[in-house]
C-alpha cells in the first residue's frame, strides 16, 4: 500500500470509478478458450483481463520429483511486460510471481483431489495481460474455472475477493489507485459449500471489528462470483 493523504479516493460514499463501498467491479468470464490446454478460462474483473490454463494430471520429469501418494498441483503465475498502467514487467519470472505463483497453489491444495493421480503433476499457468489492482484473486477465480473444465476432481469451487480501507472506511474490490493509495487490503479466497477460509493475506492493518465487518461483505461478494463461475461452466455445455 502506498498511502497518500491528499488522494481522494471517495467523495459523498461514491469510489471513483463511481461505485459504493460494498459493490463489486463488472465481472465477466468464459471457459475452454485454449485450444491446447486441457482446461482454460478467460476473466475479465474490472481492469484486470486473466487467461488461465490447465495441462495434465501427466507425467513429472524427473521421475524422482514425483509423489506416490498423489499429484504435483505447480503454480506458474506470469505478468505481460505491458499489462500494468504505469510499470513495464520485466520479463520472466520475478520474486513477486514467485511468490504468488505459491500463494494460489496453496489456496488450492485442500481443494483439488490430488490423491487421485498419484505420480502425476497438474501444470496450471495463469497469464495476467492486463493488471488494475487485485490480480492474485482474478488469477485465483480464473484458476477455480480452468480446473473445473479440465475436469479435475475438485471437493468445492474456489472463489476470490480483497476487502481494503480508504479514506478511512472499509471498501469492497479495491481497483489499482485504491491499492496504490489506500491504507490496506486483505484478499481472502473462500470454499463456496462451506466457506472455508483457503487464502488470509494482509497488506496494511484492518482492526478486529474491522475484519468482522469484512467477512459478511467478502461472503457476499464470493457467492455472486460462484454464480458466474457456474454459468461460465453451464454455457459451454448448453445446447444451442
Amino acid at each position: 500500500m502506498g498511502h497518500r493523504s491528499d488522494v481522494k479516493l471517495i467523495n459523498n460514499g461514491i469510489r471513483t470509478d463511481g461505485r459504493k463501498l460494498d459493490e463489486m467491479r463488472p465481472m465477466n468470464m468464459k471457459v475452454g478458450v485454449l485450444d491446447r490446454a486441457d482446461g482454460s478460462a478467460y476473466l475479465e474483473w474490472g481492469g484486470n483481463k486473466v487467461y488461465a490454463g490447465v495441462f495434465g494430471p501427466r507425467d513429472v520429469y524427473p521421475k524422482f520429483l514425483s509423489n506416490p501418494y498423489g499429484s504435483l498441483l505447480r503454480v506458474h503465475y506470469g505478468m505481460s511486460p505491458f499489462s500494468a498502467k504505469h510499470e513495464r514487467m520485466r520479463p520472466g519470472p520475478g520474486r513477486r510471481a514467485m511468490e504468488l505463483s505459491e500463494v494460489i497453489s496453496f489456496a488450492f491444495q485442500n481443494v483439488v483431489q490430488l490423491e487421485k493421480f498419484p505420480m502425476t503433476a497438474i501444470d496450471v499457468h495463469v497469464e495476467i495481460v492486463q493488471a488494475d489492482g487485485g490480480t492474485r484473486c482474478s488469477a485465483i477465480n480464473a484458476v477455480s474455472l480452468a480446473l473445473a473444465d479440465a475436469g479435475i476432481p475438485m471437493k468445492d469451487m474456489v472463489q476470490a475477493v480483497s476487502v481494503g480501507k480508504i479514506d478511512g472506511k472499509l471498501a469492497l474490490d479495491l481497483n489499482g489507485d485504491e491499492d496504490n493509495f489506500g491504507e490496506a487490503d486483505m484478499p481472502v479466497a473462500l470454499a463456496h459449500r462451506n466457506q472455508d477460509i483457503l487464502l488470509l493475506q494482509m497488506d496494511g492493518q484492518l482492526t478486529k471489528n474491522e475484519i468482522d465487518t469484512a467477512f459478511p461483505m467478502i461472503s457476499n461478494a464470493c457467492n455472486q462470483i460462484y454464480e458466474l463461475q457456474k454459468k461460465a461452466l453451464l454455457d459451454k455445455y448448453e445446447v444451442k
